[in-house]
């Protein structure tokens, strides 16, 4: 099959949707199918990257972060992806279009699919739907939201990639939405033998958001100074600044460390030298970098919210807080760090659980459904 894939952002732009989108690519290049990537354009990138099968024009639409995409960034992936898809939809001759969000993506795929007739299909992914992330798309939705019902019902199928996405989505538009959840590569994120570190090593691995909650990590570890460990922050984002500052007030630069934004292969390194992944997010679809934690065999203690709670079995491979249970965290995490041998456990149990989200499964799970659309097309 040849599938046109969009995407506002891919790696290195961008979060764990982009991580998705890259992983789930390369799946479906190595299967034999063949991929052209529309993705945004930022800093000193090539324009142009050729892998196996895979084929990635990054296009200039006025992206100021690599971290984030505003309003405008997204309207300016809209419009130059249209005319550049209208193009490759008239040379290179795709099956399908696989959209990577609702919004923006979904609406270029919606407007080629009109025009050329090439069917698509829409992979929500949580900041996509009304209510999703409310702190950081809430005013958006206002404005677009009357815009977006048609994205979803002409899409010949909609994936969300956890639970929690697909019941948003189904609350606000009446279509049918079923779940393929994030994958990974468990021989890429093999943790060999696990073993504990010395002192426990606890790690934060996400955009410096509000929606990511990252001073939460610094407050609860200020509770926890008795405690041997030490922790690692990986990232960057507005807040980075702040959450400096705090590690300052309260004296905790010798035990929290700063990485800034580190490359997915270092990010891989730092899980092999962890314990304990601490995500205390406001909102969540389901974290790439949950599912990767699962898979390098660490204990998690994260947020009762969103896609964290297909990742999480309570009180096994972790706990899962109240966001608003601020010493909810500091309680999980002294459970695992003061008994080595229940966090040795856990994160046993962790790996194990990892298995569901092993990404062959889930490419298979995406290549049935390309190929069953196109045969219905």
């Amino acid at each position: 099959m040849r599938i046109l894939v969009l995407v506002h952002e891919y790696p290195p732009v961008g979060g764990g949707g982009g991580r998705v989108a890259q992983d789930l690519c390369r799946g479906l290049a190595e299967q034999g199918h063949q991929l052209y990537v529309l993705t945004a354009h930022h800093g000193d990138l090539p324009l142009e990257e050729n892998e196996a099968g895979l084929y990635i024009r990054r296009l200039v639409s006025g992206r100021r972060w690599a971290f984030r995409a505003d309003l405008r960034a997204m309207l300016g992936y809209v419009l130059v992806s249209f005319w550049h898809g209208l193009r490759v939809i008239r040379h290179w001759k795709p099956d399908v279009i696989h959209a990577h969000f609702a919004v923006p993506a979904g609406a270029t795929a919606l407007a080629l699919s009109l025009l050329t007739g090439v069917p698509y299909i829409l992979t929500a992914h949580l900041g996509d739907v009304p209510g999703g992330v409310p702190e950081k798309t809430g005013k958006w939705f206002r404005w677009i939201f009357p815009l977006t019902p048609p994205i979803w019902k002409r899409a010949k199928r909609v994936i969300a990639v956890s639970q929690f996405t697909r019941q948003l989505a189904q609350a606000c538009y009446p279509v049918s939405v079923e779940v393929i959840p994030n994958g990974v590569d468990l021989q890429v994120f093999d943790p060999g033998v696990i073993r504990l570190q010395n002192p426990p090593r606890i790690i934060f691995a996400a955009r410096f958001m509000p929606q990511k909650n990252p001073l939460q990590v610094v407050e609860t570890l200020s509770e926890l100074k008795e405690l041997p460990w030490q922790c690692e922050m990986l990232g960057d984002g507005p807040l980075k600044d702040e959450v400096e500052q705090r590690i300052r007030e309260l004296g905790l630069q010798d035990r929290i460390r700063l990485h800034g934004w580190v490359s997915p292969e270092k990010v891989l390194g730092w899980y092999r030298q962890s314990d304990i992944l601490f995500m205390p997010s406001l909102s969540e679809g389901l974290p790439v970098a949950g599912v990767q934690a699962l898979a390098m065999g660490l204990a998690l203690v994260v947020s009762r919210i969103g896609g964290w709670v297909d990742c999480v079995q309570e009180g096994e491979n972790g706990f899962m807080v109240n966001p608003q249970d601020r010493a909810g965290f500091a309680v999980a995490l002294r459970a695992l760090l003061s008994d080595p041998q229940r966090l040795l456990a856990a994160r046993h149990a962790s790996r194990a659980l990892a298995g569901r989200f092993d990404l062959k499964r889930v490419v298979a799970a995406y290549a049935a459904v390309f190929s069953e659309v196109c045969k219905k097309n």
